[in-house]
Formats: structure tokens, sequence, C-alpha cells
């Protein structure tokens, strides 16, 4: 193999490995937040709201929005590290 198709093949591991994570993330938070643990937040209140219904109605949205910027900033990395960035 080429140096340049070595270089694109671990530019897709490595973000498809980013995706991955920040998937990951994202299903906790929404998934395990808002359904699975909601009684337990429940117990706990935020802005006079209770967590669990938080997380189930806003929390994975912003959670969703944070993770897309911080999707942005590591791909903007990972196109330096590999010299793609214009």
């Amino acid at each position: 193999m080429s140096q340049k198709q070595d270089n694109a093949t671990a530019y897709w591991k490595e973000n498809l490995r980013y995706l991955a994570i920040l998937l990951a993330i994202w299903f906790i938070v929404s998934f395990g937040f808002g359904i699975l643990l909601v009684d337990q937040l429940n117990e706990i209140k935020l802005g006079g709201f209770k967590l669990g219904f938080w997380f189930a109605q806003q929390g994975s949205i912003y959670v969703f929005v944070i993770l897309i910027f911080v999707y942005i900033r590591l791909m903007n990395k990972l196109d330096k590290k590999y010299g793609l960035d214009d």
C-alpha cells in the first residue's frame, strides 16, 4: 500500500472511533438517563424539574448539540493531523 492509502485508512479508523465514542455517549444520555435510570434520577431536582424528566425532555437534545460541536473540533484536529485542512 502507498503512504497516501495508509494515511486514508488511519484517518477513517480514527474518525470511526470518534463517531463510536460520541454515539455511545449520546446513547447513554438519551436512553440510559432518559429511560432506564429515570426513576433514580427523578430523586434529584434541576431547576424545579425532576432530573430524569429533564434528561428525557431536554438534556439529551442539549448533549446531542454539544456532541456536534465536539465532533467538529475533533475532526478539525484530525484534518490537521493528516494534512487535510485547507
